[in-house]
Parts: structure tokens; sequence; C-alpha cells
């Protein structure tokens, strides 16, 4: 081990989310001296931040959670098949005070910057409070979906109602009955906002620009029985996750789309639809991500369930994506969205036709219409992946801040986890790591960096730092396997977050490593096995057996 007397740390997280948990518990398991900070009163990262009301997971129960506990396994109960935020917030404090994790963790504790010193080999972290820490590594939590982004609409800021976004929730929540209310951004959040709040107001203005893919689905509630099962098949479970694509407990599908009868192609659509959320988007056929004709398919068959649903014709053609194909964005899952239109007091707003011209003192106007609001609500998103290391100032060798590097180089890193002019600098889902449920990279992400840096201290290694070699391999293998699916020409067409396209000014690459999470896994196994040779500038002095 190296001498860490000049260091107040071994480690700073920053982030006290699933990451900052999970890094936490893995480093103090190999005796690193560690401290988690976040800027907010609470845990949860994501989860602490975005209150609004429906905010729940996409993904199901059995593998929305940690595995490597057997402790808070056996301890923890579920009760809903997708746990809704709050039932998300408690499990996470449930693990920090199962794993005793609280002492190591620092709320209201703000980071300004952090600033790596090349002589001392150490990260200075600089608090909002003026006081500062060092450590010698650093590892970014900060999590993918936390950098709310405002739409850049005229006169947003002269709207003399109530004004929300749903990443930034009243903790004491918002009274909407009886009053009129508009909602801007349907993306995951818009979509699960949509139902819960249209049977509280009295009149509902859905502003909508492009229509999402949804994929409904029930919230059957969680018996003993069901955990019981849980638990006796905890690893198994979680292999089948971390051995999909997505990072989901799923059956890999059998068939392309194109190969059966339009009559068994029916048949497998709606199967999976009824059994809800991602089975439809993972389990149907193999290439509704891969094949163009295939996504489209999946997509006439969204179209017919909405014309199912949604009574008024002109409101199910609105809702229905013509512009772009399945999988074009993210796929959000809906517990009654559609059906929210059916109410005569909701009101959908095709802003694509003729946009949101400006916002006014009393509502949004679109083309020459005023619509007048008592409340307006931002589901506008964020900037994803890239907007929370972008937003403070990581500054490398020579005063480079990691901004700097992405804006001029373009987006690179080596597997998403360390970037070049950043000696010992990690990050939990950093940029370029999979599009995936995130549970799954997050908690292999921090046995990897475990296994990682207890190779370096046993072999006297003072820094890892991806070469420039390594980014630019893994910078054109991303864009490589990210242009084999529909991701690519769909995400363009519907200004998807995973290009970066819904950002302006921001650059149009692939976010996300789109070539499936088990592939990914395997890379990171790769680099483990040649020795970290390609986050390595000299030999180690001595390697252990």
């Amino acid at each position: 081990m190296t001498d860490n007397s000049t260091r107040d740390f071994d480690a700073i997280v920053i982030g006290a989310g699933f990451s900052g948990l999970a890094i936490l518990h893995h480093l103090r398991e190999i005796g690193l001296r560690t401290l988690v900070v976040d800027g907010e009163d609470g845990i949860g990262g994501t989860w602490w931040v975005n209150r609004y009301p429906g905010v729940r997971t996409d993904s199901e129960y059995s593998y929305y959670s940690f595995s490597f506990s057997k402790e808070v396994r056996d301890e923890w109960t579920w009760t809903e098949r997708y746990p809704a935020g709050d039932e998300v917030l408690s499990y996470l404090n449930f693990v920090a005070d199962r794993l005793d994790l609280r002492k190591d963790i620092r709320l209201n504790t703000r980071v300004d910057s952090a600033v790596y010193d090349e002589d001392a080999n150490t990260w200075t972290v600089n608090l909002a409070d003026g006081t500062s820490l060092t450590a010698k590594y650093l590892v970014s939590g900060m999590g993918v979906l936390s950098q709310a982004a405002f739409p850049a609409i005229p006169g947003i800021d002269t709207f003399r109602g109530e004004k929300y976004h749903t990443a930034q929730w009243p903790r004491t929540g918002v009274d909407l009955a009886g009053k009129r209310v508009g909602l801007i951004g349907l993306g995951a959040s818009g979509i699960q906002i949509v139902p819960v709040i249209a049977s509280e107001v009295d009149e509902f203005f859905v502003f909508q620009r492009t229509p999402n893919f949804v994929v409904e689905t029930n919230n059957d509630k969680v018996g003993e029985a069901e955990m019981e099962w849980l638990r006796a098949n905890y690893d198994a479970v979680y292999e089948k996750a971390a051995n999909h694509p997505f990072g989901v407990a799923m059956e890999p599908a059998e068939h392309s789309a194109l190969e059966v009868s339009e009559e068994e192609r029916r048949r497998i659509f709606e199967s999976k639809w009824n059994e809800g959320g991602f089975h439809f988007a993972n389990e149907c056929f193999t290439d509704l991500a891969t094949n163009h004709e295939a996504s489209e398919l999946a997509s006439e068959f969204i179209r017919s369930k909405i014309r199912e649903i949604v009574k008024d014709p002109q409101k199910a053609e609105l809702l229905s994506p013509r512009t772009y194909s399945f999988n074009g964005k993210r796929v959000p899952t809906g517990h009654g969205y559609y059906n929210a239109f059916n109410h005569d007091h909701v009101h959908l707003i095709d802003t694509a036709t003729t946009p949101i011209t400006r916002i006014t003192e009393n509502g949004v106007m679109v083309g020459d219409t005023e619509y007048e609001l008592d409340v307006l609500i931002f589901a506008t998103g964020f900037d994803a992946m890239t907007g929370t290391l972008t937003n403070i100032d990581v500054v490398g060798r020579g005063g480079r801040t990691l901004r700097d590097k992405w804006t001029h180089d373009g987006l690179k890193s080596n597997l998403g986890i360390n970037a070049h002019g950043f000696p010992n600098f990690f990050m939990s889902l950093g940029p370029q790591t999979p599009y995936s449920n995130l549970i799954v990279p997050i908690q292999l992400g921090a046995q990897w960096l475990q296994r990682a840096l207890r190779w370096a201290e046993e072999n006297d290694v003072p820094y890892f730092e991806a070469t420039p070699e390594s980014e630019d391999w893994w910078r054109e293998e991303t864009e490589r396997t990210g242009r084999l699916t529909v991701m690519y020409s769909e995400g363009k067409k519907a200004k998807a977050w995973f290009l970066g396209e819904n950002i302006p000014g921001k650059a149009e690459e692939f976010q996300v490593y789109m070539g499936g999470g088990q592939v990914y896994q395997q890379h990171c196994r790769d680099l483990e096995a040649s020795g970290y040779a390609a986050l390595l500038h000299r030999e180690p002095a001595a390697v252990s057996a």
C-alpha cells in the first residue's frame, strides 16, 4: 500500500444514489478510507430528487435491486411489480442503514470543482462552503439523468402562475385540484405524470411535439410468495439480467419478426403487450432494434393499440408516432397513459404542426392561440450521461476540464470508466456505458472498480489513466455498434437523448453503448485480464501472483 498520511481519504465518491452506495460498500471492503458526498439533504440520488406524481421504476422489482448483500436480500420486501419512487427511496435508505454506510456519507455537501494535483497525485475536491478535501481516487456516482433541462422557449420566466420541473418537485407536494394545468415534455417523466394528475385537475393541456411508443403495463402487488421465490433464486435472476443485452431478467426472443406469419407475429406481439412493459421490447422478436422493417411492424402494432384504447380518433392519431419507428426513443412504460386521454378535460395540443411561440404571463402561446393556465409543469428531461459531469469543473492534467475535453475532442473514454488526462478519476455509468436497466451495470461496475483498485494498491500502481489509443478504440466501437441499430437513424428523427439530440448545441454522438450489456461486461473482463494494460502508462513495480 502507498502512503496516505497526507490525504484526507483514499477515495471520494460524488453522489449518494445507487452508484454511490454500491461503490462505498465495495471500496470499504478492501480497506480504502472512502467518503461519499452529496449536495442534497437525503440519500437516494435520482430517487431523492425526482418526487413528481407517478414516479416509479420502469424495470420490475426482481432485478431493480442489488444482489451483493444477503442481509439486504433476505430482509427487504418489495410491494409492487414496478416500485414507486417512495419505495425505491426507502430501499436505498434501508441499504445505507443495513450496511452501516451513513457514517461515511456527508449530505448537504455540494461539489463546486475537483482538481488533480500532478505532483501529489491527489484530487482536491472543492466544496460550495469553501472547504476542500483530498483523496487519491475520485469517483463520479452522480448519475445519468440528474441534470435537469429546461426548454429554450421565449418568455419562460414571465409566467405568473405556479411553475415546476419534474426533477425539482416540491417535497411537500403540489395541490392541483381544480386548477388549469399545462404539461410540456412527454418523455418518461411526462408519461408517468399524465395519468396520475389527469384525475385531479380541472383542465389539463398536454403540449406534445413528439409522441412516444409507450408500452403499457400493469402494476400487480408483490406478495410474500413472490418474495420467498426471489430470495431463493436471487443469484439466478441477477445472472440472467447480467447476461441480457438490456440488463433485464427476460427470455431471449427466438425469431425475426420477418420470418413468421402475420398471424403468428400478431399473436406474439399481443402476448408480450399483455405481459406488459419491457417484455414487449425484449421478448417479441430478435430484430426490433436492428431491422427497420421489423421496427416498423412493432410500430404499427402499437399504433393499432392506441386506436383501440383512445376513443377520439383525432387524439389517437396525434398520439401515434409517424416520423420515426419503434426504438427511435428509449421505450417508456405506461400505467394508463393512453387511457388518460379519454377524459374530456384532457386536451392534447399538437405543437409539431403549430409550435409553441412563447410563454406568457398567463400561459402558453401556440401559434396565435393562448392557453391560460394556473400551473405549468416541465417534464423536459435531462442533459443525459454527460450533464452532471460537465456541470462542475473536473480539472485534470494541465488544467484541462472534462467539459473542454469532450467539447473539443468529442466524447472519449475507455469503456466509460476512465478518461485520458484524468488519472485515478472513475465514472459509474459514465458516457458510453450500456443502454440498460441501470442497476446491473452499477453493481458490476462497483465490483469491477473494487478489484481494479485492490490490484493497483497491491502492486503499488500510482494511477490508472486511459490511454489515447483505448479511447479512440472505444469511441469507434461505440459508434460502430450504435450504427448497427435502428437507434441511429430513428433516434436522429426522434431527437433522442441517447444521441444528445434533446439538448440544443450538443454534439450528435452516441451517449451510450448499444452493443449489449453482456458484451460490454466482457470488454471489462478483458481489460482486467490484461492486467489493466489500457489504463497503465508503466509496468507496476511488482505484480502479485
